[in-house]
């Protein structure tokens, strides 16, 4: 399909029927069965299938669903990735389960060698992790589980087992990939940052020699279509970075891959606000976190805010400058409550426009520019639609008082995740599934959408309004 056919492109008869939407009881049981299929006993995969084994963001997000059919779970599922956690407060991107075979996946544990390669940095003896981390959404899971039922979180002592796991996982963030020496976070691996193929990452990739492809086997293809995954040039690239961080026993973030990245850092001031009503509730005050999560959001701007662009850029700390490809990265700071008024208004146009369409040709929020050279509506983190940042973008939609284009995604995000079987990302004009289907994130989403009919309006600073619904049984001590 040429360019021009993609931003025109309409769903053909007997596609996804976007105004026809699904039954909330009927989307509503067959997102749980979902989550039921691929919840091991203490933690949910993301598929049983392409990822056997648990991600860290992924379960924060599962947790967000799960709250709406076991709280206990969901307290269940954090906790089991927290127990992974490293000395130095890192929380890795996979905790692997030992009883997958290790041609399952790859990297699998013997690439990473946490317990040996770890060792400096204090990763745990019992249990193989990777070295690398992803965004945190955690404090902010945490807080929302609790909310859905506080009187067993508090009988069990969740929050207060918690609190001193996340608030170290904070201070690594804040002071040991503080990286650019602005107060913003780094990523050292595009798979930290969770969109792991962007075309963003394509300037700083481009200077990291590949491993060669014959040292590694991508267990990917097997369960993937080519057309849908990365290629084989950049996942040598991500092997050479992964096994060059590891080598320096992931200790030294002084690779030649690091980035200031926008929808990392939104992520990291949503979980500091989150962290402080968590602080609340445990008996202590959170101004100090409140005040950090302001100032970081002012960093965040004078940073990475680009007019022109109209949106926020990722920063390339080893070139210099900030890179001018547009991920969906750069709208997901709408999260945000502190952003000012101007910035707020630009990203809502920036959404609507050319870029991304949303409302107009596009169904969902497009992974990457409509207009840029490399967009691909189908190859992974380059153009298709994901519903972990549907979810998102419609929080900052709401949090910024754009009730009505946040109800148009929220409708958009569970339609489609019913209609594509759950699907791990889709086609942003056609809504045609790719890569895995029954996802667990794309599930729990989808049921935290359709939790209630009328969540309420804006964040306030404290953390309250878009992530606070009010029917999630409040406080009943």
């Amino acid at each position: 399909m040429d360019r021009s056919a993609q931003l025109t492109a309409r769903p053909a008869p007997g596609e996804i029927a976007y105004d026809q939407p699904p039954s909330a009881t009927s989307a509503h049981v067959a997102a749980a069965r979902v989550l039921a299929a691929n919840w091991t006993g203490s933690s949910t995969v993301p598929s049983r299938s392409l990822y056997p084994h648990q991600w860290s963001w992924d379960s924060a997000f599962i947790a967000i669903g799960l709250r709406h059919i076991s709280p206990l779970r969901a307290q269940t599922e954090l906790e089991t990735l927290l127990t992974a956690q490293w000395a130095d407060g890192r929380v890795p991107h996979i905790v692997f389960n030992p009883s997958v075979p290790l041609d399952a996946y790859f990297p699998s544990p013997d690439f990473w060698r946490s317990v040996t390669a770890g060792r400096g940095a204090g990763a745990p003896r019992t249990v193989q992790t990777s070295g690398i981390v992803q965004p945190p959404v955690h404090a902010l899971a945490a807080w929302l589980v609790h909310r859905a039922d506080p009187v067993l979180s508090r009988a069990r002592g969740f929050l207060a087992r918690l609190h001193p796991r996340l608030a170290a996982w904070h201070r690594y963030l804040l002071h040991r990939r503080d990286l650019g020496g602005a107060g913003l976070a780094s990523v050292v691996h595009p798979w930290e940052q969770g969109m792991d193929n962007s075309p963003c990452w394509d300037a700083p990739l481009a200077r990291i020699t590949p491993a060669p492809a014959r040292s590694f086997r991508r267990a990917d293809l097997d369960h993937g279509a080519p057309g849908d995954r990365p290629t084989d040039l950049d996942y040598g690239r991500y092997v050479r970075l992964a096994a060059d961080y590891r080598d320096r026993g992931y200790t030294r973030e002084d690779g030649e891959f690091a980035v200031e990245d926008p929808s990392f850092n939104a992520l990291l001031i949503a979980s500091e606000y989150a962290l402080a009503r968590i602080a609340g509730e445990l008996g202590a005050t959170g101004t100090a976190r409140r005040a950090r999560a302001e100032r970081l959001t002012a960093t965040l701007v004078e940073r990475l805010w680009d007019p022109r662009a109209g949106m926020f850029l990722c920063r390339d700390l080893r070139g210099g400058g900030l890179l001018t490809e547009r991920g969906v990265g750069g709208l997901v700071p709408l999260l945000l409550p502190g952003l000012p008024r101007e910035v707020a208004a630009a990203l809502v146009r920036t959404l609507r426009g050319p870029h991304f369409s949303f409302g107009d040709r596009t169904r969902l929020v497009p992974s990457y520019d409509l207009l840029g050279e490399a967009f691909d509506p189908h190859r992974y983190w380059r153009g298709p639609a994901w519903f972990n940042t549907g979810w998102l973008v419609e929080r900052g939609l709401r949090t910024h008082g754009e009730t009505a284009a946040a109800d148009a995604l929220r409708a958009a995000v569970v339609r489609l995740a019913d209609a594509s079987g759950f699907a791990e990302y889709v086609d942003p004009f056609t809504g045609e599934a790719c890569g895995a289907t029954g996802f667990s994130w794309t599930a729990a989403l989808a049921l935290d959408l359709l939790a209630t009919d009328h969540p309420e309006p804006g964040v306030s600073p404290t953390g309250t309004g878009a992530f606070d619904r009010s029917d999630e049984g409040g406080d009943r001590r």
